[in-house]
Parts: C-alpha cells; sequence; structure tokens
C-alpha cells in the first residue's frame, strides 16, 4: 500500500531524515518506534504532505505521491492523527467530527454512527465543545475525527502520549480494531511495548535513519531495542529532539 524510498528531509540546512526507506503492506498495523529527535514525527508529516522532500520518493497505492499536496492525500485515502490531538476546541464534538469528512460530498451518517459506535464517550459528549474534554476524550475525537474521511492508510502519531494507563490499554484496543475493520495502520509511539504488542512489523528510527527492522516480537525480543526503548537493560543514549536539531541546538533529551 506505501512505498518509501531513500526519503530525505531537511529542516533549512539541518537533515532531518537520512535515506529513510519503509513498507506498509496493506491490512498491517507498522509500528515506527525510536527516540525523542528520531525523526518518527518528520516522517509521518512527510508521508502526509506537511514536510516537503529533499530526495526519495512516496508511493501510495501504486501511485508516486511525492509532490502532492496534503489535502490531496486525503482524498486518495490516507489520514492523519496529530501527535497533540490538534481537536478544534471551540467546536462540539459533531462538529469536530463533521470537519473530518471536509472533502466528502456523500453522506456521513455512517461514518458518524461507526465513531460512536467504537468511542462511545464521544455520542455521550456529542454537543460538547472539544476543548472542555479531557485528553483522553480528546484523543478518541482525534481518532474519530480522521475516520471520517475513511481512510485506508491512518497514520497515527504518539497516540497514548500523556494518557493515564487505564485510557492507553483502551486507545491500543480500539486501534487493533479499527486495523481489524479493515485500515491499514502506521503507528509511532513512545510507548514502545504497546506499539509492538499489537504491530505485524516495525521499524526503528534513530538520528532519522532506519536502523532496524522486523517483526513485532522480533524487536520485542532484540536486546538492544529492549534496552533502548522497553526499558529494560541499559538507557538509550540520549538524542536531540527534532525542533533543537532544526534550530541548531542540541540538549539531550530521551
Amino acid at each position: 500500500m506505501l512505498e518509501v524510498d531513500g526519503l530525505h528531509v531537511h529542516y533549512g540546512k539541518i537533515a532531518a531524515l537520512h535515506g529513510v526507506s519503509l513498507h506498509i503492506d496493506e491490512g498491517e498495523i507498522v509500528a515506527l518506534i525510536g527516540a525523542n529527535g528520531a525523526g518518527k514525527t518528520t516522517t509521518l508529516k512527510t508521508l502526509s504532505g506537511l514536510r516537503s522532500v529533499t530526495a526519495g520518493t512516496v508511493t501510495f497505492k501504486g501511485q508516486d505521491i511525492t509532490k502532492v499536496p496534503g489535502h490531496e492525500r486525503v482524498s486518495l485515502g490516507m489520514s492523519q492523527v496529530p501527535e497533540g490531538r490538534g481537536v478544534f476546541p471551540g467546536m462540539t464534538v459533531r462538529e469536530n467530527l463533521q470537519m473530518g469528512a471536509y472533502g466528502r460530498r456523500d453522506s456521513i451518517a455512517s461514518d458518524l454512527e461507526r465513531a460512536f459506535t467504537l468511542f462511545p464517550r464521544l455520542k455521550e459528549r456529542e454537543t460538547q465543545r472539544a476543548g472542555t474534554m479531557s485528553g483522553g476524550e480528546q484523543q478518541m475525537l482525534a481518532m474519530g475525527r480522521a475516520l471520517m474521511s475513511r481512510p485506508q492508510l491512518l497514520l497515527l502519531d504518539e497516540p497514548s502520549m500523556g494518557l493515564a494507563p487505564k485510557i492507553i490499554q483502551l486507545i491500543f484496543e480500539i486501534i487493533r480494531e479499527i486495523n481489524q475493520q479493515g485500515t491499514t495502520i502506521l503507528l509511532v509511539e513512545q510507548n514502545a511495548t504497546q506499539a509492538l504488542r499489537i504491530a505485524d512489523r516495525g521499524y526503528v528510527l534513530e538520528n532519522g535513519a532506519v536502523v532496524k527492522t522486523g517483526t513485532g516480537p522480533t524487536l520485542a525480543d532484540d536486546p538492544q531495542v529492549r534496552a533502548a526503548y522497553l526499558g529494560t537493560g541499559a538507557a538509550a543514549q540520549t538524542k536531540p529532539t527534532e525542533t533543537d536539531r532544526a534550530s541548531g541546538t542540541a540538549p539531550t533529551v530521551e
């Protein structure tokens, strides 16, 4: 479904991605893991058309979309749930969901029903303004909104960030259910344990390059991956964040 070949991306003169190559087959959950500053979010933004490519190609369903604008990628069948959720705080839950279907001209009634079935909490708060909801509820809303465009490929950026363990477990169960309903998923996640638990395959990014790839269980059992990202063994070396790399500063952040 998605083929990324030799992707290079720069923030000004600072290289953020160095020849990233990966592929996603239809029906898979693929996890992209790595420390802060590894290039995970930059990869997703590039795939969704929010960052321009210095070199390399992005092919989606056999079509070269390297230079296709982001809004057109949505109509082709790709949708992203951004890091930080990005809900419209002054709009109601229902209005946020409707915004996810902005490019459609057919009925969205069944899609609203699907969102409310996947996330019953959203139905309970249908007329509530999104800015007054909890972090977990906003994450559900951001995911439901992305599904309103009926994506074939869903890009998820840090869906568990800042959430309580109980809510994290629920979010990952819903991600698996969305996949089982037929949506292919690329998951960027700091919680590598949870991500690899549900992933068919995974890629490990370090300093803007893919350094390991394998099935979810294979990566979860890899001693280096366990030490660096799963909280067992020696901690990973700290790396600069993407923002720091872009600004030319590099404080250590794990």
